[in-house]
């Protein structure tokens, strides 16, 4: 049984982000992708680690337990992570998917002491992004914001997804729907986009960002997803000082919806007391 909670904190800014917790044993924060929620993201994988750990499931500002507020920019949320990890007050693991992966990175990159250990998954490489390549993410939200303004919600989260996700990925995902429940995110998706393209920090993948990492990194990515994204966890590896490349036989760029138990297989490896350095 995950004994599910809740644990909240508020950011600097007023606004509060909350997330469920379930299991116990050794804490580790979950950052959701730019589709779902804490919980969405992590329904699947969660069965197969809250016996090991104890899962925190943060939403993004604006999503599920989190307060709403129109500053989505990266710096922003890292801030709201870094102010949940700390409130844990102990030695936390953090995993991320995909846009959840890029906030990991940041945050152990601007706060090394931050976190134990982190997991990546699969996170994106905006900076080794070619003309081909942000066509198809262009193409994709472009068509999401489309499909938004005529209020159908489910099939734009669905048109996003078509970008990063292949084709078993979105059958999975439709069939739990995941895009249904996820489909009220949309106008908080376009507007992280937008801000993206307005923002003017340090990126994730900057390789001075990821040089700051001292804490062991496990990359998992899938055998099968989009070769940009393989891309990406490679220039990552070849820049964190202490990283570890995982392959996820037969996944995709959804491998906690799709492939939850070799995921979980690959993170209680990592993630266990016992391997980490004392």
């Amino acid at each position: 049984m995950s004994h599910q909670r809740t644990h909240y904190v508020t950011t600097s800014d007023g606004v509060t982000i909350g997330g469920t917790v379930h299991g116990h044993g050794p804490p580790l924060v979950f950052l959701q992708g730019v589709i779902g929620d804490g919980d969405l993201d992590w329904q699947t994988l969660l069965p197969h680690l809250t016996d090991r750990f104890t899962c925190y499931l943060p939403s993004l500002r604006g999503r599920g337990l989190s307060d709403d507020h129109p500053d989505l920019s990266i710096g922003r949320q890292t801030e709201d992570i870094l102010a949940y990890v700390d409130s844990i007050e102990e030695p936390t693991g953090l995993v991320g998917w995909s846009a959840g992966a890029n906030f990991a990175l940041s945050v152990a990159g601007a706060q090394p002491d931050a976190v134990a250990a982190l997991a990546p998954i699969e996170p994106v490489a905006n900076s080794l992004m070619g003309e081909q390549e942000q066509a198809a993410m262009g193409g994709a939200i472009a068509r999401t914001g489309e499909l938004a303004s005529e209020g159908r919600l489910t099939e734009a989260m669905r048109a996003f997804a078509d970008y990063p996700f292949n084709d078993e990925d979105i059958a999975v995902a439709e069939d739990a729907g995941y895009f249904e429940a996820a489909g009220r995110y949309v106008p908080n998706l376009l507007s992280i986009f937008q801000q993206l393209m307005e923002y003017q920090g340090p990126m994730p993948d900057d390789p001075a960002v990821l040089a700051e990492i001292s804490a062991p990194v496990l990359l998992p990515h899938g055998s099968k997803t989009r070769p940009f994204f393989a891309t990406s966890v490679r220039h990552v590896a070849d820049h964190v000082p202490d990283a570890t490349v995982q392959e996820i036989s037969g996944a995709g760029h959804a491998a906690p919806l799709t492939h939850p138990e070799a995921l979980a297989e690959a993170l209680t490896s990592f993630f266990s007391p016992t391997k980490q350095p004392a």
